[in-house]
């Protein structure tokens, strides 16, 4: 169960929270892979109804954040590596697709935001945060999702990357990977700039293949 201070929800809460907030204990760990979750205790927890409850229960298990066998159990499904390793390819050429779409729309503004979230996520690594640091690069890589303007894309972006979080906080220490990231999403920052896109195409393959790489290593040590 998620740790006993976590603060209630209000007790009128609209499913789409419920499940937003399984969703953040389970990325974030305070549910943890293998734990077995009971729609009582959840709904308790969460001053709601169970019917919230199962509902997100069920959202998630289609997402493949959660696991259940019929009448026996339903548990945080297991970190497993092979299956992030599947999700970065899959990640990239989306994300490469949604800057392809986006580049010409982004304004300074589009820009000024990533040089804000790479400013943090500088902080976070030198700090070594690795919380905040994922966080600060998943704000990074959203910057051209939604002026991209296909909510498809966006949607099914947004759904992989919640897993692939998982991952990243399991593995990743914050001061190895994150601030190797700041120097290559200012690279792409300066294609960007000088509306260079094949070379921020180019780079942002590279920060997703790199990426994979440090997970990998990670996972070995």
């Amino acid at each position: 169960m998620p740790p006993p201070d976590a603060a209630p929800l209000p007790r009128q809460l609209a499913r789409e929270a419920v499940y937003q907030q399984l969703c953040r204990w389970i990325i974030d760990g305070a549910l943890k892979p293998g734990e077995q979750l009971r729609d009582l205790d959840l709904a308790r927890q969460l001053g709601v109804s169970r019917t919230p409850v199962r509902e997100a229960l069920r959202r998630l298990e289609d997402e493949g954040l959660i696991e259940t066998a019929l009448n026996r159990w339903t548990r945080v499904a297991p970190l497993r590596l092979a299956q992030a390793a599947e999700l970065y390819p899959v990640i990239e050429t989306l994300d490469v697709l949604a800057l392809r779409l986006a580049a010409p729309q982004l304004t300074t503004e589009h820009l000024g935001a990533l040089v804000r979230a790479n400013a943090a996520l500088l902080a976070a690594g030198q700090a070594r945060q690795a919380a905040e640091a994922v966080q600060a690069d998943s704000t990074f890589h959203a910057v051209w999702v939604e002026p991209s303007g296909n909510r498809e894309l966006q949607s099914t972006l947004e759904q992989l990357k919640r897993k692939l979080r998982r991952a990243e906080l399991a593995y990743f220490s914050a001061d190895s990977r994150a601030l190797v990231s700041v120097q290559e999403h200012a690279e792409l920052i300066r294609a960007l700039e000088g509306r260079s896109w094949d070379e921020a195409e180019r780079l942002l393959r590279l920060n997703w293949q790199h990426s994979l790489q440090a997970l990998q290593e990670a996972a070995r040590r």
